[in-house]
Order: C-alpha cells, then sequence, then structure tokens
C-alpha cells in the first residue's frame, strides 16, 4: 500500500500522533499536519516515509500551500483526518467571546477550509475518507463548557453536510465522538482522581479511526462514538 497517502492535522503527543502511527503501520505514507514544526520532525524521523508539514489550518493560503507540498512530495492524500482542537472552559458568563470565535475557528472553519481543498481531487476519483475527531460535547452543552461545546456541535453538524454532500460521490466521511478523558500525561496531573479504568488509550482510539476509514462502501458508518467500558454515560 505504498501509494496510499493518509494526511493527519492535529498531529500532537496524544490521539493525533497515534493515528499517524496507525496509518504508517497500515503502509500509508502519511502527511503530519500541525502548528509545531519540532513536534513533527520528532515523527518524521520515526515513521518512515512520513512528512513534516508545518501549518495552520485556520489560514486558507497556508493550508493550500501546505497541500501543495504534500502532492509533490507524498501524492494526493486519500485519508484525511481532521483531529485539530482548542477548548476553553467556563460558563457563559465568565467565558471571553473573543475565545469562543478562536476555539470555532480551529474546531469548525478548520474543517471548512480542508474539507474544500481536498474534496475536488477525491471527487474526481470517486473515492477517499475525510474523518473527524469530536467529543461529547459536540452532543451536549453544560455549564462549564459554553465556551467549546457550541464550535463542536457546529463541527459535527458542518461533518454531517460534507458527508451527506460527498457520500453519493463516494467519499467516506464519519464523525468519531471520543466521550472519554484522554490519557495523557497533562490529563493524568489535573485529574490525579481519574479512575484509571475510565481513561482511553489514544492506540485505542487510533485504532477505531483507522477502521472506520477502512469500512466498505456497503456499511459505511458516519456517527461512531467511542468510550472506555467503565465510562458513564
Amino acid at each position: 500500500m505504498t501509494d496510499k497517502v493518509a494526511l493527519v492535522a492535529g498531529v500532537g503527543r496524544g490521539t493525533g500522533a497515534a493515528v499517524a502511527k496507525r496509518f504508517a503501520a497500515a503502509g500509508y505514507r502519511v502527511a503530519l499536519v500541525a502548528r509545531k514544526e519540532s513536534r513533527l520532525k520528532e515523527y518524521e524521523a520515526e515513521l518512515e516515509g512520513s512528512l513534516a508539514l508545518p501549518c495552520d489550518i485556520t489560514d486558507p493560503a497556508a493550508l493550500e500551500e501546505m497541500l501543495a507540498r504534500c502532492r509533490v512530495e507524498l501524492g494526493e492524500p486519500d485519508v484525511v483526518v481532521h483531529n485539530a482542537a482548542r477548548g476553553s472552559f467556563g460558563n457563559f458568563l465568565e467565558i471571553d467571546p473573543a475565545d469562543v470565535e478562536e476555539n470555532f475557528r480551529v474546531n469548525t472553519m478548520s474543517l471548512l477550509y480542508l474539507a474544500r481543498a481536498v474534496a475536488p481531487a477525491m471527487i474526481e476519483r470517486g473515492d477517499g475518507a475525510i474523518m473527524v475527531t469530536g467529543n461529547t460535547s459536540a452532543r451536549r452543552g453544560i455549564p462549564s463548557f459554553s465556551g467549546f461545546a457550541p464550535t463542536k456541535a457546529a463541527q459535527r453538524i458542518l461533518a454531517e453536510s460534507i458527508a451527506r454532500e460527498l457520500g453519493p460521490k463516494g467519499i467516506h466521511v464519519a464523525y468519531i465522538i471520543i466521550d472519554a478523558m484522554i490519557d495523557l500525561w497533562w490529563t493524568r496531573r489535573r485529574n490525579p482522581d481519574h479512575p484509571e479504568e475510565r481513561f482511553a488509550q489514544p492506540d485505542d482510539i487510533a485504532e477505531t479511526v483507522y477502521q472506520v476509514s477502512q469500512q466498505p462502501r456497503t456499511a459505511w458508518s458516519f456517527n461512531v462514538e467511542v468510550r472506555p467500558y467503565a465510562e458513564v454515560w
């Protein structure tokens, strides 16, 4: 599968890196996209055939420049994973409205820009997949998430609109809700009393993202939820 290309936007220390590694293990050449180049270079050195492409995907011009380089050096993406996320928390009286706008720019607008940039080539060949990672906030609003949940809900609805448009053209779009605290050093530090069995492992999330992207055309999923067995829901 050396001719296949996966672009992962939002390669951090958790889910993004795990997704990149999973696709690389499956034989994909992986475009590693995030704002911080030094971190990407670490993964580029680790993953054979990968390419570090530092980019702010909320900037359409920078996004197009990054994709042009991806096409030249790796090829046109077959699978695109949107994992970019930004959050700020507090009730609606406490939050800074400007912060909510920035959350919307990262969580929703960057998905719009990215999908618009990669969809034409996928439509032309009648094949491709766009996987979007979200979380439970896309389905419900609680007081302390009033600056975050609206932007994730908008992201999910946008992804559904894209899926309904692209599905009949042969492109699989899915929204993967992560209903859990992801096991990272900083989530452990901030939540020392969180039950061990309710942490979600990035590698396990990545496995779901990969498997959904490979679903046969006669049985595609859009809304996908993942959670640890002990999660209360």
